[in-house]
């Protein structure tokens, strides 16, 4: 058996900790670009309430069954959503950890925007 050096198994181990960083980087990708369109954000919006299927969120939206059916398939991709066989049909089921990491993103932001109107709002008592 071949024994590996010091140098390729640092290499080994950088090439590992690239590929991870490259799909977490590709993975928040589709994450955003999912949440990008207004369609998908309503079906997570209905997926909140619970459990639905194809035909429940093909009633509840403006939407044809193959355009909802390729919107949860772009939102499974993303792991923003969990699909499970029930009889013949699936059952779509919200995933809230992407949810929670966009959030954990947006805080910074949060903050940033409360300061601001916060000074605003001084600003407008002091010279009304």
């Amino acid at each position: 058996m071949r024994r590996t050096s010091c140098a390729e198994r640092r290499e080994s181990v950088a090439e590992r900790a690239t590929r991870t960083h490259d799909h977490l980087v590709i993975y928040r990708a589709m994450t955003y670009g999912a949440l990008a369109e207004p369609h998908r954000r309503e079906i997570l919006d209905l997926l909140r309430g619970g459990e639905r299927s194809v035909g429940e969120l093909v009633d509840r939206l403006d939407l044809s069954q193959p355009g909802v059916s390729k919107h949860l398939r772009v939102l499974r991709e993303a792991g923003l959503v969990a699909a499970r066989p029930v009889g013949r049909e699936r059952r779509y089921a919200l995933r809230a950890q992407p949810l929670a990491e966009v959030d954990a993103w947006l805080e910074p932001y949060r903050a940033y925007w409360s300061d601001r109107l916060d000074a605003l709002e001084r600003h407008l008592e002091e010279h009304p």
